[in-house]
């Protein structure tokens, strides 16, 4: 668990120490008690030991206990949804 809002991050190890998510950028949207974060990932694909391809996910942490913890998240599947929320919010808030 976090302390800090800079310090949360998505990356995953199993027991092993084999990396399962790799972050590759995230953007903190609001800070303070409650935070919300948007990662840029890629997952392991067990079977060919590469990465797959670049995802996102919007996540919502709460500060309790002096720290954050995940309160809630949304996956964004793919390019093409990441597109089509990008294009809706556009239309909504130009």
């Amino acid at each position: 668990m976090a302390e800090n809002i800079d310090d949360i991050s998505i990356n995953y190890e199993d027991e092993e120490g084999t990396q399962l998510v790799k972050e590759l950028e995230k953007v903190i949207l609001s800070r303070g008690s409650w935070t919300t974060i948007v990662f840029l990932y890629q997952d392991l694909d067990r079977k060919t030991g590469e990465f797959g391809p670049q995802k996102a996910t919007i996540r919502r942490y709460k500060k309790t206990g002096g720290v954050f913890r995940q309160q809630s998240k949304f996956n964004i599947s793919g390019a093409k949804q990441g597109m089509q929320i990008s294009e809706a919010m556009n239309k909504w808030f130009s």
